[in-house]
């Protein structure tokens, strides 16, 4: 495939064209100079269509399941998810102030509220988070506290906790982490709170997690087996062979693809994207980094705290057995204090024995 994508998508531009446009701009320019040549061969790589582009992009993924402008997209992708068929009736905005407001490894979040009045949150990460179930949890929190003041402000006095339906919060990793390795036979994973008897009751909060990584291996062993494993070949396969693999078994995706490299055929605003998705990986980097030698530093003070554990339990051995020495000590020292007082009354004896022996002989020599 040595033209890549380009003789499936004739709008995409040669290295040679890229190039020369850069080149051109002297801001383009410094910007393209500014990267690593790693970095540089990856943007033109995907550019050029000699790789495929990541649809996990902030910028492609949006617009690719932009709610507004294409929602059947979404709500296929979500009633798949789901299983259950979706129908997005609201976008709602996600520059609120949310539990996500920290230095997050978040790429992007589309939030959408469904027919029935249930929430559901889709968010991508390219690097797993080092606690996805916590993290999970909050952004959960985060939804069903916004639907309860939503709907509490809709309804007034005639609100009731019923009106509160439930929320969904679906995370893609494209990079998953140490936990999802451990079930490597499994790619999707639905959460939701149950309790350990018979009783049935809603608890509203239902997780679903996507290891994009794992996905992979699974589809390069057995290939596309499910309209979910469709779209999930979508989303997370940027090789080529399985790009063309995917159009030609499932054609409606082609114009998917034609947006996207309609994007790309805009240099300045693509160098942009780029440039902003490098900020971020490298801004998670040096998170993730830091997670990792804080856990480092908590691996290697458990040692220490462990370490002074024995030393105390050592030591305390040690009183132990300088308490017994000193006991011994003293119990020495005590039948020493006996001993000498003994020896002091036996000689005592002994001195009152020489003198009654002397008074004996003089008494036998006065009577010879």
């Amino acid at each position: 495939m040595a033209r890549g994508l380009k003789r499936y998508f004739p709008m995409i531009q040669t290295k040679a064209e890229i190039l020369q446009e850069i080149r051109q701009k002297q801001q383009l320019n410094s910007l393209f100079n500014g990267w690593t040549k790693e970095q540089q061969q990856e943007f033109l790589d995907f550019t050029s269509g000699m790789k495929g582009v990541k649809i996990l992009y902030d910028a492609f993924f949006k617009e690719i399941f932009d709610p507004e402008a294409k929602p059947e997209r979404l709500e296929t992708l979500l009633s798949l998810l789901l299983k259950q068929k979706v129908r997005v009736r609201n976008v709602l905005p996600t520059d609120n102030t949310r539990l996500a407001d920290e230095s997050s490894l978040l790429l992007m979040d589309i939030l959408v509220e469904l027919e029935d009045g249930s929430l559901a949150n889709v968010e991508c990460q390219r690097i797993g988070y080092k606690f996805p179930g916590q993290r999970s949890a909050c952004y959960s929190a985060d939804l069903l506290l916004r639907q309860y003041k939503r709907v509490r402000g809709e309804k007034g006095k005639a609100f009731s906790y019923k009106d509160i339906k439930k929320v969904y919060t679906i995370v893609l990793f494209e990079t998953s982490t140490r936990e999802f390795h451990e079930v490597p036979d499994d790619y999707i994973h639905h959460a939701r709170t149950t309790v350990d008897t018979k009783l049935k009751i809603d608890l509203l909060q239902e997780y679903i997690f996507i290891p994009l990584d794992i996905f992979r291996q699974k589809l390069y062993n057995r290939g596309m087996e499910t309209p979910l494993d469709v779209w999930l070949t979508f989303l997370s396969v940027d090789d080529p062979e399985w790009i063309v693999k995917l159009i030609q078994q499932h054609p409606e995706f082609t114009p998917l693809y034609e947006e996207v490299y309609a994007i790309c055929k805009n240099v300045e605003r693509i160098m942009g994207i780029f440039s902003e998705e490098l900020r971020i990986l490298d801004r998670n980097t040096v998170q993730l980094m830091i997670d990792e030698m804080q856990d480092k530093i908590d691996g290697m003070k458990g040692e220490i705290d462990g370490m002074q554990g024995t030393i105390d339990g050592m030591q305390g051995t040690i009183d132990g057995m300088q308490d017994t020495i000193n006991s011994q000590k003293n119990t020495i020292d005590s039948q020493k204090g006996t001993i000498d007082s003994q020896n002091e009354k036996l000689n005592q004896k002994d001195e009152e024995i020489r003198r009654l022996k002397k008074l004996l002989e003089r008494k036998q020599h006065a009577e010879i």
